[in-house]
């Protein structure tokens, strides 16, 4: 799981706790660790939820400054599942 480099600060702070991806099905598991820097991203929850679900609140907790943001960068290939991707950054 990559991460754009401007969200790599907040995250390691702790201050962004989720992301929203676009997939054909999901790339990561629950459980699963994925380098970031000096730590790592513990995935602990994966929801697959609807584009209606991306609210400004939740693009803004996943570390962006609105919904057209967010999904400039959530969307990967041709996938059309939008997954909810719940993290925690271990160091």
């Amino acid at each position: 799981m990559t991460f754009t480099k401007r969200l790599h600060g907040p995250i390691i702070r702790g201050e962004v706790t989720c992301s929203v991806r676009i997939w054909h099905q999901p790339r990561v598991k629950i459980g699963g660790r994925y380098p970031l820097e000096h730590g790592h991203v513990h995935v602990t929850r994966i929801r697959q939820i609807e584009i209606a679900d991306i609210t400004p609140a939740l693009a803004r907790r996943s570390g962006f400054a609105g919904v057209v943001d967010l999904l400039k960068v959530a969307k990967h290939g041709s996938g059309e599942n939008v997954y909810l991707i719940d993290f925690e950054f271990e160091g």
